[in-house]
């Protein structure tokens, strides 16, 4: 049995469910002893001890020009000392170069195969990788599980699908028949899908895996080679990843260059050199606006982007506002608040919020969200492990630096001790009231645990501003609150106008973070936010190229 036939129940139930957008996970997302095993925690946990102060040695790239990691953990606030091959950048091409032209001949079929039984391997990894992800990004245990391992492998699937139903949308020959009265033209014609080249995918601090096997897999699936150049403070779980598509491609008898490691250091950044080399013709980039928008620059180039933008909450009528506050605060406190989707501007009217037993002040909706979150922080169940800690140092400080806001702290920052990790770097959300006028403070990211009130006149005018930031700024994500039809309405129409999904009305255990593989599209393309989508026909479609030849049929 192939590798394509071992795996095609799964694929085919993932190509279906694109077109359903209904649930679906073919990664169990719970790391339950009965799915994956009564060890499989404490064998994870010990393996990714096993890699610290260590060489990491599973790739199959050979002829490292040196060794160096600077990974430190944000719980430990200690360097992992785990070092990494480092490649120059002019071997990291001309090794894609040459496997390119071996994996652009390889059928889809075959890739798809060789590409799906990675995941199966990955799949038997998921608990190290979680460990590798807290110890990176700094998430809580359960999102570090869920977001690195399943959910990422769900995505990886996800590209897979688009891929392969791209790449068969199209006969690979017919025979063309054209009647010209007494004689008839025929041409044999034959099709075919051309890769592009070489494809940097270029990781995130916060998300290294989720973030990042979107455009790797996608890229695969469609013929290309991918140089994989993780942040250099979060490698070891995208690491992991590449390690286990390298293993398949060279038990096949392929080479393992197709999907290469690129790892560097901040002293000494390789990835302007790669993104620049004129070989390299896709580029997958999560982070920054400025980076970003620099590589959307570079001519020659096709480029995917998730960029930074501002994320807003419409506040206008609710059923149950201690249900409305809950909910929210959860977002705001999940993961720190170092979430591309997290929630910033809460839009709320000065006179306040509409609910079955009356107005709701503008005062009081605060002192109910400011109270959830001390609630949530306060829970030593549950505070500590939905927060996580902060990744970088310069987020610590942002927050810090947020009292200084011109406004008035509703809730100010504070930290508190992990009762695992003694050290940890850890913030707690600040809540600030700001007057609708100054969209110089909130028109603009401020990434992680900050959350700022503001108070408008109305309704129409917390749209307007959502609409407006969206537009101007980028927004990933959006929240509402109403329970009349035409708000409802209007919120869904104006928001669509500015590329941005909404969530209504969340108040139990979902929040407006969460995306899932398979149905939610993340990120539109439509707004500064980014101009890709995980996973729409175009974000694999524009990696390849369709290619026809045609000849007359002989007599």
């Amino acid at each position: 049995m192939s590798l394509f036939q071992k795996h095609q129940p799964v694929l085919s139930k993932a190509m279906e469910a694109l077109h359903a957008r209904t649930f679906y996970a073919a990664f169990p997302e719970h790391p339950a002893p009965a799915v994956y095993g009564e060890t499989a925690d404490a064998d994870g946990q010990a393996k990714f001890k096993n890699y610290l102060n260590k060489k990491f040695e599973e790739l199959k790239q050979t002829n490292a020009e040196v060794w160096g990691g600077q990974e430190e953990s944000p719980y430990l606030q200690e360097p992992l000392k785990i070092l990494y091959p480092l490649f120059a950048v002019s071997s990291l091409i001309d090794n894609s170069k040459k496997a390119f032209h071996q994996w652009r001949k390889i059928s889809a079929q075959d890739r798809a195969g060789i590409l799906m039984e990675s995941l199966e391997r990955v799949k038997k990894r998921f608990f190290e990788i979680a460990y590798a992800t807290m110890h990176t990004t700094g998430q809580g245990y359960m999102m570090a599980f869920q977001a690195s391992g399943p959910h990422a492998a769900d995505r990886a699937l996800e590209a897979i699908a688009a891929g392969f139903e791209e790449l068969n949308r199209f006969p690979s020959a017919t025979l063309w028949d054209k009647p010209m009265g007494k004689f008839n033209i025929q041409l044999n014609k034959e099709w075919r899908a051309v890769p592009k080249g070489i494809s940097l995918v270029i990781g995130c601090s916060t998300f290294p895996t989720w973030n990042s096997v979107t455009g790797i897999y996608g890229s695969l699936i469609t013929g290309n080679s991918v140089i994989v150049k993780p942040h250099p403070g979060a490698i070891l779980p995208i690491a992991i990843f590449v390690a286990e598509i390298q293993n398949v491609l060279t038990e096949n008898n392929l080479d393992p260059n197709s999907c290469q490691l690129a790892v560097d250091t901040f002293d000494k950044m390789i990835t302007k050199e790669l993104a620049e080399h004129p070989d390299v013709k896709l580029i997958d980039y999560t982070g920054n606006s400025i980076f970003g928008s620099y590589l959307e620059a570079l001519s020659g180039k096709t480029v995917f982007t998730e960029k930074t933008g501002v994320n807003s909450v419409i506040l206008d009528s609710v059923e149950d506002v201690d249900k409305v506050a809950a909910n929210l605060a959860f977002s705001v406190n999940l993961y720190s608040g170092q979430m591309c989707t997290a929630p910033q501007n809460f839009y709320i009217p000065a006179d306040g919020i509409n609910s079955p037993t009356g107005k709701i002040s503008f005062d009081d909706f605060a002192q109910k969200f400011a109270t959830q979150i001390n609630g949530l922080v306060d829970n030593p169940k549950a505070g500590p492990f939905v927060l996580g800690a902060i990744q970088n140092k310069k987020t610590s400080e942002r927050v810090v630096e947020s009292e200084k806001i011109q406004g008035k702290v509703i809730l100010k920052s504070r930290s508190f001790e992990n009762p695992m990790f003694k050290n940890a770097r850890v913030a707690t959300p600040i809540v600030i009231e700001v007057d609708s006028s100054k969209k110089e403070i909130f028109g603009k990211e401020l990434f992680g645990p900050i959350a700022l009130l503001i108070k408008t006149k109305d309704t129409n005018e917390s749209i307007a501003l959502a609409k407006e930031m969206a537009i101007a700024h980028g927004a990933i994500s959006c929240a509402a609150y109403t329970t009349s039809a035409s708000v409802h309405e209007k919120i869904a129409d104006e928001m669509a106008l500015a590329a941005t999904p909404v969530s209504f009305n969340l108040t139990g255990g979902i929040y407006m973070n969460q995306n899932a593989a398979f149905s939610d599209f993340h990120v539109t393309g439509g707004n500064p936010a980014g101009n890709a989508s995980f996973t729409n026909p175009e974000y694999v479609t524009k990696r390849f190229t369709w290619v026809g030849h045609r000849e007359p049929v002989k007599a």
